[in-house]
């Protein structure tokens, strides 16, 4: 059971919240007929991405049995055959599907989309420097496109180009541990390290960094924003977005410990704490 829970990676669906987001910054958190739909949605879209989970595992056992952690993926460690796999893989998508048309056709067959691009980049893509980091913040779009849909809320534009930059910010980090892993072991994890290397990516994660913190500053003191949520002081919630890209940068280029972003959130009582006190201020700025 535990091999197959790895092979879900249900703590990889910590990752899906992106789909309440727009029930979030609609200031719609108290409308239980909203948050249901966003969660039936949230289903739909974690069954079917544990379905691309898998698929891409399958697509890189080889590669993975080389990595000093993923290794002992079940797929890589030949704990689940291949053909348990796919079959589990079939079930997921045929449960997550169902559910998603259900709540709306437009949000199947976004869904369907995001299972279309994941398999190009199992495929193709993810060989691709530079593709393949902008892949993997396109399926943060993805989310939140799905979120506003099964919602009816219009999203904001910030909120698209906020969530696709700090995506694209943490698939950098992601990539700079695979070219440490190179450097030191002379194994490439991924065909895609021979498009990068550390001064690349300490250069874009540097910048990305930053344009993440101004495109929050200028999205939080928009004039209609504070129209909207009938305060001015959202800009307060920059002091946790500012710190919680400090903490990340000092996880990745002093700790060099960046993998997995869902890990370092889950575990990592600084970044905990930023996100908590984030939410927190932002709640009782924008509902009380």
């Amino acid at each position: 059971m535990a091999a197959y829970i790895q092979l879900l990676r249900i703590d990889q669906y910590i990752k899906n919240l992106f789909i309440f987001a727009p029930i979030f910054f609609a200031l719609e958190i108290s409308n239980t007929d909203l948050i249901f739909r966003g969660f039936i949605a949230f289903i739909g879209f974690s069954l079917c991405a544990s379905a691309v989970y898998i698929f891409n595992d399958y697509q890189d056992i080889q590669d993975d049995r080389l990595h000093p952690e993923k290794k002992s993926r079940p797929l890589a460690s030949a704990q689940i055959s291949i053909q348990h796999a796919f079959t589990l893989l079939a079930i997921l998508l045929i449960f997550g599907l169902s559910l998603t048309f259900w709540l709306s056709n437009t949000a199947g067959w976004v869904l369907l989309a995001y299972i279309f691009s994941n398999v190009l980049y199992s495929l193709k893509l993810k060989h691709v420097a530079i593709v393949d980091v902008s892949q993997i913040a396109l399926g943060f779009i993805f989310r939140i496109f799905i979120g506003s849909i099964v919602t009816d809320i219009p999203l904001s534009e910030w909120i698209v180009i906020l969530t696709f930059l700090l995506a694209l910010f943490l698939a950098l980090a992601k990539r700079r541990d695979d070219v440490l892993i190179y450097e030191r072991t002379g194994k490439k994890m991924r065909k895609v390290i021979d498009g990068y290397n550390l001064a690349f990516l300490d250069n874009a994660m540097s910048v990305m960094s930053a344009v993440v913190i101004v495109a929050y500053l200028i999205y939080i003191t928009s004039s209609d924003l504070a129209q909207k949520a009938n305060t001015e002081y959202l800009y307060i919630t920059a002091v946790f977005v500012i710190l919680g890209v400090l903490r990340y940068l000092q996880i990745t280029l002093v700790e060099e410990n960046s993998s997995s972003p869902t890990r370092i959130v889950l575990k990592d009582a600084f970044m905990q704490v930023c996100i908590v006190c984030w939410l927190l201020t932002f709640a009782w700025l924008l509902y009380f």
